[in-house]
């Protein structure tokens, strides 16, 4: 509890407790996950084989880290998760304007403080969750953000200019006893980024004209996306060399990981109201249209395809399916592939083309849509018996289809068409007519695109016929 901790350093002695550095302290932490199997980076999808164990060598070697990869690709979210190998709580010298390890205070307040109060000095204990700190880099960043700066407030409050006391320390010290992240570093000026130098190698900072020598423990940590060094900016060679660690990330290898990663992340619509129900085929083209586009050759490879734009297409897909079922007075929300065409809007904002003609980029994203309806189809039903459908549509059968219609007309194409109702049950077993609707429309669609049948639109419906 933490009302039986030591409170003050002379009851922290006699405790016998142990003020280990960040390193050892995260090296100690990840041995007894791995030991007892325990996830060491819960909800990072895809990186188990690849990014992890990397991660997990450059921790137990003690070494500072770069995380290098495109957006959208976890980077973020995976140093701060770093903070779950700190320790749940950690001992400071209270009263401190930087965290302080009790047995080795650093700045002149807090060896003024214990040789002052000697073992009555106030104890605190500094829960993980802040012990990490951020900072995106910016060209407006300067030396006196990240390492400090003379405080003029205190100078006139009388306190001399060549007194310690009057320095404000930066993020990375207030940082100190933890885990500093710098984000989109080649976008921080060289000049600034010289200023790191001695923070990531002699374990130190110098401010202005002060002799000052603060041998923080801090683990810095940061990311880049291999872009920036050409477009915005780059690292220069000595920082980069002073990180143990360059470590590449990537988007997800399987769609399994792209469909668990959209699914986790997304918002979701269910409420007491509306039950909401994704056939697994709808998730795999959502999937498929960011894992297609990230090998076009008409979107910009160099700014990547995020994870985001799977998020963001699932989110718009299952909006659209909500709008039809409020409008249609049903509770079973399911998306169809007459919803695709509403994934258009939030696509757009997350991808680059490259020099593409005006009004040629929804034909782009259209085609990209398209293939991973063909994909899905032939994953599904490449060997299905499509024939009898097929027939029925050259004996001069037409069938229309459209995001509005009620599931209801649906349901008696499944009567109508010989060989429909065998082949959608190969994709599902549910019966509610919401879930059958999606089920003809994927079909359709997929002998449509496997040119066994012909397709006319007319605004926002959809013309099947032989």
């Amino acid at each position: 509890m933490a009302n039986e901790r030591p409170a003050t350093l002379g009851q922290l002695k006699a405790s016998g407790y142990e003020v280990l550095p960040v390193r050892e302290e995260m090296r100690r932490n990840l041995i007894t996950k791995i030991r007892t199997g325990e996830e060491v980076f819960p909800g990072i999808v895809g990186y188990e084989d690849s990014v992890v164990p990397q991660l997990e060598n450059a921790i137990l070697s003690g070494q500072d880290i770069i995380l290098l990869g495109e957006r959208g690709q976890a980077k973020s979210r995976i140093i701060r998760s770093l903070t779950s190998l700190l320790d749940e709580y950690t001992p400071v010298l209270d009263g401190c304007e930087i965290p302080e390890n009790p047995y080795n205070p650093l700045s002149a307040e807090a060896k003024l403080l214990v040789a002052e109060r000697g073992d009555d000095s106030p104890i605190r204990w500094l829960h993980r969750s802040e012990r990490y700190g951020e900072k995106l880099a910016t060209p407006d960043i300067t030396i006196a953000d990240l390492i400090g700066e003379i405080d003029p407030i205190k100078v006139a409050e009388g306190r001399y200019l060549s007194d310690e006391l009057t320095i404000h320390y930066g993020l990375i010290p207030r940082t100190n006893r933890g885990i500093f992240a710098l984000n989109e570093l080649p976008d921080l000026q060289e000049r600034i980024q010289v200023g790191l130098l001695n923070v990531m190698e002699e374990r130190d900072v110098q401010i202005r004209g002060h002799k000052v020598r603060l041998d923080l423990d801090v683990l810095v940590v940061a990311t880049a996306n291999p872009e920036d060094y050409t477009n915005r900016g780059r690292i220069i060679t000595p920082l980069k060399d002073r990180y143990g660690s360059q470590i590449r990330t990537h988007y997800p290898r399987t769609i399994e990981h792209e469909i668990s990663i959209m699914e986790s992340e997304s918002s979701h619509l269910e409420t007491g109201e509306f039950e909401v129900v994704v056939p697994e085929y709808m998730k795999e083209i959502v999937a498929e249209i960011s894992r297609l586009a990230r090998r076009s050759p008409d979107v910009s490879q160099r700014s990547g395809v995020s994870v985001r734009a799977s998020v963001a297409n699932y989110e718009a897909l299952l909006a659209n399916a909500l709008r039809r079922a409020i409008r249609l007075g049903s509770n079973v929300v399911v998306p169809r592939v007459s919803d695709l065409p509403f994934v258009i809007p939030s696509l757009q904002g997350k991808v680059e083309f490259e020099t593409v003609e005006e009004g040629k980029d929804e034909q782009i994203l259209d085609r990209l849509i398209q293939g991973a309806v063909v994909s899905s189809f032939n994953r599904h039903l490449g060997d299905a018996d499509t024939e009898s459908i097929v027939e029925a549509f050259k004996s001069g059968l037409s069938v229309e289809t459209g995001e509005a219609m009620a599931a209801s007309e649906y349901i008696a194409l499944l009567r109508t068409i010989d060989g429909l109702a065998e082949v959608v049950g190969r994709v599902t077993s549910d019966e509610r007519p919401e879930v059958q609707a999606s089920a003809v429309e994927f079909v359709l669609e997929g002998l449509h695109l496997n040119k066994r049948l012909n397709k006319d639109r007319v605004g926002g419906q959809a013309l099947y016929r032989g």
